[in-house]
Formats: structure tokens, sequence, C-alpha cells
């Protein structure tokens, strides 16, 4: 019997409608800035060591949890001043995010914006383009072009839709989660510098951001009684020990978090339990009992304060929204 033809893969609909834009983002060579932020005073790892994949699953349950308020109180705002909030964006304009993901938030903006197109940038070409393919699988309407671009870093548009008599759509900007508080406040200032240039004169950008508030209420969303912020902030040393050949004896570490009061920040470090060495990519450290890693910094602001940061880099706050409690501000600015 001959043996039938192979017959040839079948493309999902939905491909079509997912574009990658890939600017070649240069990646930090992991080895040497790890290392270098090891061997400083203070010694710090950069907070995107959180997440492989043990870390990004962390993540998602430190969300659920009842002492870590900002990702319910964000959807709370969205959910309930959606038709709000899309009024003020105006419906049928690009729509461009800072990270990517499929998650509750972003699916409630393509759901009441009904965006010309969605343009998610993000580093991570395998994070972008599963993220871009589950919502355009989800969504038959949504032409994705998805940009491959380190977004702290400023960078050019490679693409954008126009109306059909040829003039550019306007694009609304997304960054959620508070990821502004992840950013030192002369580099949160540069951040939103370069969104401005990038949505030019005119346009919006919707923003989530964490509030200044009790720093008991603080210090207890990122001491869980559970201990899963623990974990994920430990888990930073596993992440290291796998990529870069270590023998650190995470157990060795506390995860420890506090409130800067004057700073305005939490500051998340890890805690030598005692004196103890490791070896990481065939360099020895030694460290003290009670000496430190400085893994995080999540600044917090007043609205006052958010509101001088935005007009500073150009932008006019055309309204502030927050949660029944006040403790997330979710922001629409205008580029003017």
């Amino acid at each position: 019997m001959a043996r039938p033809e192979p017959r040839p893969a079948v493309t999902p609909a939905f491909e079509v409608r997912v574009h990658l834009h890939d600017l070649k983002p240069q990646l930090t060579d992991m080895r040497e800035e790890v290392l270098a932020g090891l061997r400083s005073t203070p010694r710090r790892i950069a907070p995107k060591y959180f997440y492989d994949q043990r870390g990004s699953e962390l993540f998602e349950a430190i969300t659920r949890l009842p002492e870590y308020y900002p990702t319910r109180a964000e959807i709370s705002i969205l959910e309930s001043r959606l038709d709000a909030v899309c009024a003020l964006l105006g419906r049928g304009n690009a729509l461009l995010e800072f990270g990517s993901g499929s998650s509750r938030k972003i699916r409630l903006l393509l759901e009441g914006l009904r965006p010309t197109a969605y343009l998610p940038v993000d580093i991570s070409r395998e994070h972008l383009l599963e993220a871009a393919r589950a919502l355009a699988a989800d969504y038959e309407w949504l032409d994705v072009h998805a940009i491959c671009a380190d977004y702290a870093v400023a960078f050019e548009l490679p693409w954008r839709p126009e109306d059909a008599g040829g003039r550019l759509v306007p694009i609304t900007g997304f960054f959620p989660g508070s990821s502004i508080g992840n950013f030192e406040r002369p580099a949160a200032a540069r951040f939103l510098a370069g969104v401005h240039r990038l949505l030019g004169d005119g346009g919006q950008l919707l923003i989530g951001v964490d509030r200044r508030k009790d720093k008991a209420r603080l210090e207890a969303a990122y001491n869980d009684a559970s201990g899963v912020t623990a974990a994920f902030n430990c888990n930073a040393l596993l992440h290291l020990n796998r990529a870069l050949e270590g023998d650190i004896d995470a157990a060795a570490f506390e995860h420890a978090a506090h409130y800067d009061e004057a700073a305005g920040r939490i500051e998340m470090h890890l805690l030598a339990r005692r004196d103890l060495s490791f070896t990481l990519a065939g360099e020895t450290f030694s460290f003290a009992a009670g000496e430190t890693i400085h893994t995080e910094n999540s600044y917090k602001y007043a609205p006052e304060e958010f509101r001088a940061l935005a007009a500073g880099a150009g932008f006019e706050t055309v309204e502030e929204f927050t949660d029944a409690e006040s403790l997330f501000s979710v922001f629409v600015l205008r580029a003017v």
C-alpha cells in the first residue's frame, strides 16, 4: 500500500491577524549584570530575575492573596468605571500596551474600546507571541501588531495604523499594574517622557498607580501570612542557581520587606540568616549574618505627586479613578 501524502500544516485562521515587529532588543548579559550586582555595596539583584516559570506562577498566586490589594483594586476600578474610561479615551483608536498579556485587564479594554489594532510591547519574544496569539484567537475582529522591544528604553513605533483616508489613527497607551512604581523616580520621569513622544500630542495614556498609604497596610501586602511573597523573593536565588551554575542555599536567606516612608517605597531584600558563602558563575561570594541582597523597590505615589510627575513629562491629567478604599488610582492622561 502506498504511503499517503502528508497533509500540509494548517495555519489557524487567527494567525494571519498576528504580526510581529521584532526590534531585536539588546538583552543584558545576565552573567555580568548579576555578578556586578552581587559585588556592589549594597548588594542587589534586578527584580526581572524573579520571573522564571516558577516565579511567574508565584506572582500569579500573590495577586490572589487577601493581603495583596493592587491587582484587585485596579480590576475593580476598570470593571466599575469602564464606560467612563472608554468615553474619555474614545473608541476605535490603536491600543498600545507596555508589557503584554491576556489578563482580565487588557480584555476589559479590548471589549470596551474596540481598538483598530492592539500593539503589545514586550522584551520576551516568546511570551509576546503567546499572549498575542491568545488574544487574536479569542477576538476574531482584532489585528495584533506585536512589538518585541524593551519598553524601558526609547524606541520608535515600527508600524502605525491609518484610517480609510490615510490619516494616522490616534494611539491610546496602557500601562497597568503600577509597574511605573518599579522605576526609580528619575527613571519614571524619563519613561513617561518617552511615552509622550511615542503617543504624540493628543495621545492618551491609561496608567495604574499604587498610592501612598498606611505603613501597616503596605507591609502586610508584601509580607503575606502564607509566605507566598517570601517564596517569590527567594525563588530569584533558585533561578540564578539554574541559569548560572550556582550553589546558593536559598534556605539560608529569608525574605524581608519594609516601607520607607520618606522615600515612598517598599523595599524587598533577601537577608542572610548566618555567615555563608556560595559560588555563582564560577565566582565566590561571602555574606555576614544579617547582610542583604536588595531585590526590588516599589514606589507609591500620592495623587498630587503623580500628577506633578506626569505634568513634567508633558501630560495633563484628564481624570483620576480610584477604588472604594482609595488604595489605588487609574489615571487618564493626555499628551499636550
